[in-house]
């Protein structure tokens, strides 16, 4: 059963039982008046005398108010009680002395055979129905009382088509009951599955905003350790060496010596300063603005290669396309660290960048000729994420990343990061 199907069933359900609920009310009616039709059409058949006129239209008339008094009570019966078994089986007795009158009367009997499931408790349903077959039977095989041994065969041969006309009735109402039972209990299944989806498309919501908070917060901290990383390492240790310098400076003894350490003092300042600078500008990847992500590391490899007087070379393999801008920025702050440890670090002759764009992944590997080192030798990963590489893997794994290196002493460094490959547009 799909999904439509239970909500067509929940539609339907309100006009079919207002359709029955209308039959109920005015099927007797019909059904009597047909019958008294077809009785004063086949009169001269009986040929009834005055007295059985007068009581068949008294049997008429109480049928009649019946009816009309039931109409009225119905409306406030919402299961079977003593009014309604009342009811069914007056109307039931009305109809039998009608069609001991005339067999044609059996048509209104036969309204016995519909709502007996909302007028009598179950206890009383198959009764209900037998008797109604009873007073169908009887007319069927030619009126009650059933003449001579032929008569009551055939009552007992038609007794027994509508008693088998009554179980099959009854056996069919258990199913399409036990069916009604299923689907309600689907419905009900299906309403309950609804009610968890949205509470976990919910929960599912409130989960996904407050991994954008901390994915947030985190870009934050990784932000805030990087700078001080980049202010530990090159301005602080700048500003070091100034204030080293300066009081030489202070203890020199000839201007000469004096002079020396001034203009070293100078170098330091305007280095500190160009990395002062380097740091606020690399708050925001200022390089991608307005150039792509390739573009941006072959200017940024040539530009450390510039600074530091060593060899570095770019190389791109695959087919670019413009990424999304968090997968750029963080591929190119990746390479910005790697280069600048190994400028810091490695002691390295030369330096190779390659950006490589593969199916659903892009790759950047950084590697230099340096001295290398250990990786199992570092320091265990803080908690806080720490400064170098600690930081490189942190960017990645805020993109579903990752950044692995390979290393040892005096074989050199290749430190290499995997990112998803995230069109610009998505």
């Amino acid at each position: 059963m799909t999904a439509e199907q239970p909500q067509e069933a929940v539609a339907s359900a309100p006009v079919l039982e207002e359709r029955w609920a209308a039959f109920h009310r005015h099927g007797p009616y019909v059904l009597l008046l047909f019958s008294v039709l077809v009785a004063l059409g086949t009169a001269s058949l009986v040929h009834w005398n005055r007295t059985e006129w007068y009581v068949a239209g008294a049997l008429v008339a109480i049928g009649l108010i019946l009816q009309l008094w039931w109409g009225r009570t119905d409306q406030l019966a919402k299961a079977p009680s003593t009014a309604s078994v009342c009811y069914y089986f007056t109307r039931w007795a009305v109809a039998f002395a009608l069609s001991v009158l005339n067999p044609f009367f059996a048509f209104y009997a036969a309204s016995g055979y519909f709502g007996a499931e909302r007028l009598l408790p179950r206890r009383l349903i198959k009764p209900g129905l037998f008797v109604t077959a009873v007073v169908l039977a009887g007319s069927q095989a030619g009126g009650f009382p059933p003449h001579g041994t032929g008569g009551w065969a055939l009552f007992g041969a038609m007794l027994a088509v509508n008693g088998g006309m009554v179980l099959v009735m009854i056996h069919l109402d258990t199913l399409v009951e036990a069916r009604a039972r299923a689907q309600a209990a689907t419905i009900g299944e299906l309403e309950r599955t609804n009610r968890a989806l949205q509470e976990a498309l919910a929960e599912n919501a409130a989960l996904h905003a407050q991994l954008l908070v901390q994915a947030r917060e985190a870009g934050i901290a990784d932000e805030r350790r990087r700078l001080a990383a980049e202010i530990h390492d090159t301005i602080a240790q700048g500003l070091t060496g100034i204030i080293a310098q300066l009081q030489v400076v202070a203890n020199a003894p000839t201007r000469e010596l004096a002079r020396r350490h001034l203009d070293q003092a100078a170098d330091l300042a305007r280095h500190s300063l160009g990395e002062a600078r380097r740091s606020v500008h690399n708050l925001a990847p200022a390089a991608l603005a307005d150039a792509s992500l390739p573009d941006a590391l072959r200017s940024t490899v040539a530009s450390w290669s510039e600074r530091t007087g060593l060899r570095a070379e770019f190389t791109l393999t695959g087919t670019a396309e413009p990424l999304h801008e968090e997968i750029e920025a963080t591929l190119l702050r990746i390479a910005e660290e790697a280069m600048s440890n190994a400028a810091r670090h490695a002691r390295a002759t030369r330096l190779g960048v390659t950006l490589s764009f593969m199916a659903g992944e892009v790759a950047l590997d950084v590697r230099d000729d340096g001295q290398g080192f250990d990786p199992l030798a570092l320091p265990a990963r803080s908690g806080t994420g720490g400064f170098g590489l600690d930081g490189m893997r942190a960017r990645a794994e805020r993109v579903a990343g990752q950044v692995t290196v390979e290393s040892e002493p005096g074989g050199g460094t290749a430190i290499s990061a995997r990112v998803p490959l995230v069109p610009h547009d998505q």
